[in-house]
């Protein structure tokens, strides 16, 4: 990851430009939840997905830039929204803007980050750039109250928990490499398969993300350890033990799924540790990313492909 930010470097500057210019606002509380916001860190990688696209494209515009930025408000409004729904308190090590703001301004502050997205899009003057940014948009709403739906029920298969990422995380990195694809001018073999890369792709990005959730450093990660099972979300770690653990573990993981909390976390990572859950969990997250990287074999050879390949590798062996 380090050598594709230094790889990206003097772009990212340039779309962190872009980012700080577009954050103005008359109203304070806007910009400095924005700004607090924006400021945490978080690796960029969606940004990144739409610079490395259109490099690989060799797009020599400046269109780039501001949609990079259009893709990380509108990741920026999903956190700002999730961390509401969720009653998170931590992300990226830090406190959340609920946290530290209030439900209101979070809720309000995600709906500036949307709106401004949706009149920077429409600057850029393509209409298939909209269409892809609307309907992602509009999908990822709709993988939110999926898995609103999908809390406190230990009934759901691996299938509805896979529809799950795909609408609510993997549909927005989707997105972002089909932008750089419009932009450099891909035919629509091409567009697709970069669409299967970004798809794959943040398909594995959640499921390493499931397993942190039960084997990660909250300190590298950037959020509570557990937070997950705390909010009764039924993920693929546990969805697989309540299928193959023995009868006993069955019957505490879907009560702990039934009814959230913590009181028995410590015996449910055991559990989870000894069952292969993880390991069943990293080996789909594989799956995804080979699926990804043979996507994007239709690519001609560059440093932007290269580092796609390296950013899917990524996915699977990071630990925060």
């Amino acid at each position: 990851m380090q050598a594709i930010q230094a790889f990206l470097a003097a772009d990212m500057q340039r779309v962190d430009e872009v980012i700080r210019a577009r954050l103005h606002s008359e109203v304070a509380l806007v910009s400095q939840v924005s700004e607090y916001i924006i400021a945490s860190g978080g690796k960029r990688l969606r940004p990144a997905l739409v610079l490395l696209s259109a490099g690989a494209l060799d797009y020599q515009g400046i269109h780039h830039y501001e949609l990079a930025a259009v893709v990380e408000f509108i990741h920026t409004a999903t956190l700002l929204h999730d961390d509401v729904v969720d009653e998170s308190s931590l992300r990226r090590g830090r406190e959340t803007a609920n946290a530290l703001f209030g439900n209101a301004a979070s809720v309000l502050v995600g709906d500036f980050l949307y709106s401004r997205a949706f009149q920077m899009m429409v600057g850029v003057g393509q209409m298939r750039v909209m269409d892809v940014l609307s309907d992602a948009t509009n999908i990822i709403a709709e993988g939110e109250v999926l898995q609103l739906m999908n809390c406190n029920d230990a009934d759901i298969s691996e299938d509805d928990y896979l529809q799950v990422i795909r609408y609510k995380t993997a549909k927005l990195f989707e997105a972002a490499v089909r932008l750089g694809a419009i932009l450099g001018g891909a035919d629509a073999a091409t567009e697709e398969a970069m669409a299967h890369y970004g798809m794959h792709l943040g398909t594995a990005f959640q499921l390493i993300d499931d397993v942190l959730d039960y084997s990660g450093d909250h300190t590298e990660i950037g959020k509570n350890v557990g937070d997950d099972l705390a909010e009764g979300k039924p993920t693929l770690p546990l969805l697989y033990l309540l299928k193959h653990g023995t009868a006993e573990q069955a019957k505490m993981v879907r009560h702990a799924i039934e009814n959230g909390g913590l009181e028995v976390f410590e015996p449910i990572l055991a559990a989870i540790q000894v069952s292969g859950a993880l390991d069943y969990t990293r080996s789909q997250a594989q799956r995804e990313v080979d699926l990804a990287i043979a996507a994007i074999a239709v690519l001609p050879e560059s440093q932007y492909k290269l580092s796609l390949i390296a950013l899917a590798e990524f996915a699977v062996s990071r630990s925060y």
